[in-house]
Order: structure tokens, then C-alpha cells, then sequence
């Protein structure tokens, strides 16, 4: 794995000041912090074709490459090799002709926000717990200068780097295995999302104040979340498990995490979409064969989890960070 190409990239950028940090992170975690199984998927990653495919399609889908371009036998060996990073939570893709039909339906997601974003078109965009990197690619195809993507899970980033393979490589997309507390303050994207992320921060402040510390005076974030009915005082702290999550601190109402949002100095605060998450956009596949939403509900009562808390509901939040003239 070589990150060499994301240097060139930001380097003489409005992010050069990155490279003061990242070039040592990233060779420790190559050094000390890479997962067990890595040196069998970049064995994977290597055997993946690499010439570049005559279809790119990433405006309406993520689409790479036509059933046509592969020959039968090449075609199963793709989907063999893709199959052994199972398993794809964020999707869908279709590979060469190979539709990887992944245990979310991010693209539902992306068609919930995407009118109420501002144009990424010349836009440097930070992508906080990206997953695998399909609302990356989306980004992309909405013509975003840069997108940077930052997740520490050394499986999508192996899942990342196969889809950027197939599309015979990007200089505009890159995805570090990182966490937001390991960025520097940037002041330097034009649009920071972070999505699903929030509920798993021990310190949901302190995740707001990173998120603003990354965009530029008038940037704007898009902030998507659990959230749960109520006032703006009204928050769940689940006493252990929420769906059978293990790391979920705070879920708040919709209003108190404007509140919060407001109170960290972001503005133009605005609540966009709100919706009951389902077993349609949420569930099991033959390329997600674990549990998935559908055993994290009571099967009695499914608008409750099998703790007895609320049912998972989104909410996508927008807001701005203040313009250095306030």
C-alpha cells in the first residue's frame, strides 16, 4: 500500500500543511497497526485487472466497466476475488457486469441529500468514516476537485483500493486509514460530511469541534446521524447495547443536536431529511451474509430494537461554519 500519491497531490495544495503529520501516520500503520488479514487482501488487490475500462459511470451509480470487456472466465475470477473481501456494508457497486449488492442501500442515502447540498463542483471534500468509499465516488462524479476519504478499517480500505483499481486509478480520490481525531486542524476543506459516525464518538462535542476544524471559514458540513424523537433536551444514552452495537454513546433528538451544533458556533443549521431506517435499506446480503438490521430488531415489535430502545431513525443535518468576518 503506498500513499506516495496522495503527497503529490496535496502537496502545494490549500493542504500541503498535511504532510507536516500524515506521511509518519500513515508509515506507522503500515509498520504496527495493520490488520491481521491485509497481506492476504493486497494478494487480492494485485491479481485484480488493471487496465482501464471503457465504461466509467459515477453521476447516477457506480458503474466500472461493461459485462462485455471481460471474457467469461476472467468475469468469475473477478467476482472470486472480490468475494474474498467480503463483507461489502456500502454499495452498490457493478464491476465489469459484477453488481455487488452490499448490505446498504447508500445510494438511497445519497439520493436523500444530495438536492440539499451545495454543488461539489471545484470543491475539496472530506469524507469522515467513508466505509468503503461509495459516497466518494459519488462525490466525484459530482465533480469535486479532491476528495479525501478517512476510515480506520483496513477492509474498506482494501475495498476502496479494488474499486480504484478496476477504474484504472484516480489522482482526485484517496482514502487513508485514519480517524478523525488523528487529523491535524486542516482549515482547508470546502464541504466535510460525516455520516454514521456521531453515535460511536465517546465525546459528540468534541467530534463537532473536529469537523469544524477541518472546514474553511463558510464551509459546509453535512451531518448524518441516529437521532431519536424529543425536545432538544432528549437524548438516549443506551445503558449497554443499541442494536447490537456494542459502541453506541449518544443518540440524540433531531432538535438537541442542532442545539449542540449551534452552541459549537456552526450556522445556518438546518434539518433536511428524517426518516425510519428499513429493512429495504438496511439488510442481508449474498455479499453481507452476517446479521443485519433485520436481526437487530425485536421481532415482536419492530419499531423498537431488541434492547427495547427506539428503532433506528436518520436524520441529515446541515449547517455552516462561520465566515472568518462571523
Amino acid at each position: 500500500m503506498n500513499f506516495s500519491g496522495f503527497y503529490q497531490r496535496i502537496a502545494g495544495s490549500k493542504l500541503s500543511h498535511w504532510l507536516e503529520t500524515a506521511p509518519a501516520q500513515l508509515s506507522a500503520w503500515q509498520r504496527f497497526h495493520r490488520h491481521g488479514q491485509f497481506p492476504k487482501w493486497e494478494k487480492v488487490l494485485a491479481k485484480l485487472p488493471g487496465r482501464p475500462p471503457a465504461l466509467r459511470e459515477l453521476r447516477d451509480a457506480v458503474r466500472i466497466g461493461g459485462a462485455e470487456e471481460l471474457s467469461p472466465g476472467d468475469s468469475k475470477k473477478l467476482n472470486n476475488l472480490l468475494r474474498c473481501l467480503h463483507p461489502w456494508r456500502k454499495g452498490p457497486f457493478d464491476l465489469y457486469g459484477i453488481h455487488i449488492d452490499t448490505e446498504w442501500r447508500s445510494d438511497w442515502k445519497w439520493d436523500r441529500l444530495k438536492p440539499h447540498i451545495a454543488p461539489l463542483k471545484h470543491r475539496t471534500v472530506l469524507d469522515v468514516g467513508c466505509g468503503s468509499g461509495y459516497h466518494m465516488w459519488r462525490m466525484l462524479g459530482e465533480e469535486a476537485e479532491l476528495v479525501i476519504g478517512i476510515d480506520p478499517s483496513d477492509l474498506f480500505l482494501a475495498q476502496f483500493e479494488a474499486v480504484k483499481k478496476l477504474y484504472g486509478g484516480h489522482p482526485d480520490i484517496h482514502l487513508l486509514p485514519l480517524g478523525i481525531q488523528d487529523l491535524p486542524k486542516l482549515h482547508a476543506f470546502d464541504t466535510v460530511f460525516s455520516m454514521g459516525v456521531l453515535y460511536h464518538r465517546r465525546s459528540p462535542i468534541d467530534h463537532l469541534i473536529q469537523l469544524q476544524d477541518q472546514l474553511q471559514h463558510g464551509g459546509e458540513l453535512i451531518l448524518e446521524t441516529l437521532v431519536i424523537d424529543g425536545d432538544e433536551n432528549q437524548v438516549l444514552v443506551p445503558s449497554d447495547r443499541y442494536g447490537k452495537m456494542n459502541n453506541v454513546w449518544y443518540i440524540p433528538s433531531s432538535k438537541a443536536l442542532m442545539l449542540w451544533l449551534r452552541k459549537c458556533g456552526f450556522v445556518n443549521v438546518r434539518l433536511v431529511d428524517e426518516a425510519m431506517t428499513s429493512t429495504d435499506e438496511q439488510r442481508r446480503t449474498e455479499w453481507m451474509t452476517n446479521e443485519s438490521l433485520a436481526d437487530y430488531l425485536d421481532p415482536q415489535d419492530p419499531t423498537r430494537t431488541v434492547e427495547g430502545y427506539p428503532a433506528p431513525k436518520r436524520a441529515i443535518i446541515i449547517a455552516n461554519k462561520a465566515s472568518s468576518t462571523g
